[in-house]
């Protein structure tokens, strides 16, 4: 079974810096997607990041593009989204997901919260 685990979330003031990490298991393929997606309270989920599990090729909204950036261990297990310069209005709960034979799967999200 697919399971993704986001950790590194927390409280940081505005202009600081956390990095998230999204834990893949069970995924059959040798490369695939992780995508990085946030909401807000009362807004949307948006989609941020998309990246390959090996690193190499990678997507980011405008609204992040120049600030986070996204890497992957030599096992190509854990994807992370290094986040830079946050602002207030970067507060979510942020989640990855990955897709297997068809299927879309989340993980339960991490909290970043950004104090001005």
């Amino acid at each position: 079974e697919v399971q993704l685990v986001e950790s590194g979330g927390g409280l940081v003031q505005a202009g600081g810096s956390l990095r998230l990490s999204c834990t893949a298991s069970g995924i059959t393929s040798a490369d695939y997607a992780i995508g990085w997606f946030r909401q807000a309270p009362g807004k949307e989920r948006e989609g941020i990041s998309c990246v390959n599990n090996n690193g190499r090729h990678s997507w980011y909204a405008n609204s992040v593009k120049g600030r986070f950036t996204t890497s992957s261990d030599n096992a190509k297990t854990t994807v992370y989204l290094q986040m830079n310069s946050l602002k207030p209005e970067d507060t979510a709960v942020y989640y990855c997901t990955a897709p297997q034979l068809g299927r879309q799967y989340w993980g339960k999200g991490t909290l970043v919260t950004v104090s001005s």
